[in-house]
This record gives C-alpha cells, structure tokens and sequence, in this order.
C-alpha cells in the first residue's frame, strides 16, 4: 500500500511518523505553516480553519473550509489542503507573493486586529468566496446591503459563523467580507473547481499501537467493524475530534467511514427521501435546497458552517446524545434507520431507536447506512432552538413540530424534543391532545399544559428544569401564533 501523504499547498508531503491522532492542525503547525492556529481546541472558535478539496455540489470540485483542529491528518490521506498562506500567489524570485483577493479585501478594511483569528477567517471567506453561484448579486461594497446577513455580493455572513474574533473586529470583517468580487478568470483555486477532487484512497496508517483505517467499501468497512469491535467510527470527526483533544482520548482503531459511496447517496423517491449517513450536512442542505422545509430550518441553528462542513447525521444519530439537534427533527419527520452489518440490513424506526443515555440498538458491528424520511411531508412545519446564543450553540431545549391541519382539524400530530430527558423523545402525550381536534387557541393552550409535563427535564449550567418545561408550553404557543398569522395574512 501506498504511504500516506497530503498534498499542502500543491505539495505533498507524508504524514508519517505522525501519530495516527495527530490532527490536521498539529501536522501543518509542525510544517511551519503557523498561520494555521489553536485557539479552543474544539471547534467553536475556527482559528484553525483550512481549505480541502471535496466533491462539489454544483462543480465536480469545492473548496471546503473545516476545522483542522478536529480532523486527523490520516482522514486527508491522499487529499488536497490550502492554508492561508498558499492562498497568496507567489511572485518572481526576490519580490513578495501577491495578496488573495480576500486576504486584500482584509487588509485595506481593517479585518484584522491582533491577527490571532485572521488566517482562520480568511480560509473561512475565501470557501465562500469560491462557492459556485455565490456572485449571483452585483459586486459591490456593503453599502445598500438590504439584508444583514447576506451582502450585495452574494457572500452569506453563516459562512463565517464558526470564527470568533476575541477583539470584536466583526464590522470590518463583514465588510471585507461584502467586498470580495468574482474570482478572475486566471485564477487558479477557481480552476481547480472544474476538475475532479482527488479520489478517496483506502488507507491503513499504523503508528505504535494505534492504526487509522479507510476501507475502500462498506462490506470492507462492516467485516473490520465485527473483527474490532472496539473501533472508533469517524466521518467528520467533530465530536470526536473534541474527546481526542479535551478528553485526551486514544484509540487502538479507528475506522474512517466518510468517503464511502453507499453511505453518501442522497436519493428522492416516490415514497421517501434516503439520504447517506456520511453526506455532511452542508452538502445535504444545499442538495435538498428547501425541499424539506424542517430540514431547512435546522441546518443554519447546527452549530456553524465549518462543523456543518463535516458533521453528518450518521454522526449526530451515532453518539445517541440527548441534546443533538437533529434526533427531534428527524423524530417529528417520523424518519426510520438503515443499519447495516456484514450479514444484511435491517430497518428501525427512529422512536425505537434509542434505548437510554447514549445508548440505542445499533450494535457494535453496524453501521448507520441511511436515514429515511417518509413522503409526502406534513405542512405545517417548525424546529425551535432555544439556547443562550442564536448560532453555534448547544441547545437547552429542541422542539420540532410536523402537523397537518385540514379544515381547521389537527389530522395529524408529530412533535420531538431534544434535551428533556436521557434520550430524544416523541412528545406522544401531547400529539394525542391536538389530533382529531381543532387547531384553535383553546386546543393549543391545552396542549402546551401537556407538553410542558413531557419528559424529565433535569436543571444544569444550560438551564433549569423549570425553565425547560417552560420553554416546551411556549413553543406550542408560538407555533400557533405563527400559524394564524400566516393564515390571516
């Protein structure tokens, strides 16, 4: 087998003797590419953000920004990384590489003020910058910008929503970032986009103890999975990558799933949407493009834009946390599990799915092939967030509403909740106490006193249960709020 290398700003470079953990991050920093920065360690401050190749939604190829602090540079095996500082174009022997159009925008507006973060925001705005479609708009400066979060320019602020500036530098970074024009027609970033991004290459990178392996197919992936049961399953490694660097957890195996073709299908049929556990959650947001609205809803309150552009619901599902944010919307979507294993498949619905705090039935040697989301879609759709910050935050409480109201009837009630108890549940109380009745103010405020007693809501730094419960009762209340006011306009 074929050593493993990266290719890092058009060059490659092997990744041994690297520890298999070793992250992205650690390897170019030792690289002297420094530009490349920790600051969290986990994925909320973007310091450490990158450019990889990855197969593009609209092009053959997009540049994706991602956390380097979160993914092992094993995962990137035969893949293609710009840093911020391969982004310059080199001059002529002795002169000095000429400024990114984006890296420009960021100088002469004033985007950077003790540095610490710009690398990383110029990675981030550089991805939007090359995202196809993007300079729909005309180009011009900020000035005239109609809606706060999208510029004149097309360029959309939630991609740098995973980038924290500690000097509160934002108003000239969103101004650089409402300035950027279209890339040039020479410009060679832009170019690649046209060609198709490196295939994923089976890996097996030993290092000591511990190995990193990328089988090249899902039977591959489910006969390693039953002969190391202990394995650690990655795809984009934002969670794991946090227990790797806070919880300085180790593992002997672990078995990369991301580039498998039978996990990343995304398919509509004539009786449900199948979407591959191992599509990130930016490339199914952009292939469905609405046509979920729930779906819609959720993905720009998933934490941020670089944790969107590797995070997947396989992952989200796997870890069986209570306070994800997808299980809720994928509970009132009524969705179902494919787990696979070396022997076949077999279909659960989501509701049966869990089975206690971080626990559920898939068992060691399956994986989650697919979710499955039931066709046609209920009407009346809503995903309430509610957290201490409106973006890239853990939620206190997740409520997702599918209903379909007919005549003025609640025909059909579907709610899950997220962070009431040790697993997301199905609000089954309160569904019984709005379908067959009518969808009118008395129903309603009778229903949110049910499901304001849903689940066991516990009080932690997040919140209290008291608060949770009443978060629960509100939430009803605002969706019919919203819902008779689209009626009566």
């Amino acid at each position: 087998m074929v050593a493993a290398r990266v290719t890092v700003n058009g060059k490659e470079a092997p990744i041994a003797p690297c520890a298999p953990h070793t992250t992205v991050l650690d390897f170019l920093r030792e690289r002297g590419l420094t530009g490349t920065k920790e600051g969290c360690a986990e994925g909320e401050c973007g310091a450490c953000s990158v450019l990889v190749a990855r197969p593009g939604v609209n092009m053959p190829t997009d540049w994706v920004a991602v956390n380097a602090c979160l993914v092992p540079v094993a995962a990137l095996d035969g893949q293609e990384v710009v840093t911020s500082e391969g982004l310059a174009t080199a001059g002529a022997p002795g002169t000095p590489a000429a400024l990114h159009p984006v890296q420009e925008e960021m100088a002469v507006r004033g985007g950077s003020q003790c540095g610490y973060c710009t690398p990383g925001f110029i990675c981030s705005m550089a991805s939007e910058y090359y995202r196809p479609g993007r300079c729909a708009h005309t180009d011009s400066n900020s000035a005239g910008a109609t809606d706060p979060e999208h510029g004149p320019n097309g360029f959309d602020l939630h991609a740098l929503s995973g980038n924290l500036c500690r000097c509160t530098g934002y108003r000239p970074i969103r101004d650089a970032a409402f300035a950027v024009g279209s890339p040039a027609e020479d410009d060679v970033l832009a170019r690649r986009r046209e060609e198709s991004p490196p295939e994923p290459v089976a890996t097996a990178y030993a290092h000591g103890d511990s190995v990193f392996l990328r089988p090249g197919t899902l039977p591959e992936a489910l006969r390693l999975l039953r002969e190391r049961p202990e394995a650690v399953v990655v795809a984009g490694s934002t969670d794991w990558g946090v227990e790797v660097n806070i919880r300085s957890r180790r593992a002997t195996c672990v078995i990369a799933v991301d580039r498998l073709p039978e996990l990343r299908e995304l398919r509509v049929e004539s009786g449900h949407v199948e979407i591959g556990a191992a599509r990130t959650l930016t490339e199914i947001e952009r292939h469905l493009d609405g046509s979920v609205p729930l779906l819609a809803d959720l993905f720009p309150q998933f934490a941020s834009r670089l944790i969107r552009n590797g995070a997947t619901l396989g992952g989200n599902l796997g870890n069986g946390s209570p306070i994800g944010d997808s299980p809720p919307v994928l509970l009132a979507l009524e969705a179902s599990l494919v787990l696979a294993d070396a022997d076949g498949e077999r279909e659960v619905p989501l509701c049966d799915y869990f089975t206690g705090y971080r626990q559920s039935v898939r068992r060691p040697d399956e994986l989650i092939r697919a979710v499955r989301i039931p066709l046609p879609l209920s009407r009346v759709t809503a995903f309430h967030k509610i957290a201490k910050r409106r973006f890239d935050d853990i939620s206190s409480v997740a409520v997702a509403f599918a209903l379909d109201i007919e005549g003025g009837i609640v025909r059909k009630a579907r709610i899950g909740l997220g962070g009431v108890a040790a697993t997301p549940i199905r609000a089954l109380a309160t569904e019984a106490a709005l379908e067959g009745r009518p969808w009118v103010a008395e129903t309603v405020e009778a229903a949110s006193r049910v499901l304001r007693a849903q689940g066991t809501p516990m009080d932690d730094h997040r919140a209290s249960a008291g608060y949770r419960s009443a978060m629960l009762g509100q939430s009803l209340l605002k969706l019919y709020a919203r819902t008779t006011e689209a009626v009566s306009s």
